[in-house]
């Protein structure tokens, strides 16, 4: 064990006190951290609620045509590969 007088027990004393300072700074880092994540999380939930997918705003009349015209698009292309073969 090192003696009190000894300059090593202070160079440890020293040391031990800037790691115990060091790890108090990177606990208020986490803590901010962790607001500004929840801040951004909960920004994020509020732009995801008001997007909206690009069929929830076609008409159900819209949406038959597109069904159609991509059902035509399938059809051919089926009826070019067949004809390929």
């Amino acid at each position: 064990m090192l003696s009190d007088n000894s300059p090593y027990k202070k160079e440890f004393l020293q040391l031990v006190d800037h790691i115990r300072t060091e790890v108090k700074s990177l606990k208020g880092q986490i803590e901010e951290l962790e607001e500004e994540n929840s801040q951004l999380k909960s920004k994020l939930r509020e732009i995801e609620e008001g997007q909206t997918d690009i069929f929830s705003e076609v008409s159900e009349s819209e949406r038959l045509a597109i069904r159609h015209q991509v059902l035509g698009l399938i059809s051919k292309i089926d009826n070019h590969l067949e004809d390929n073969k």
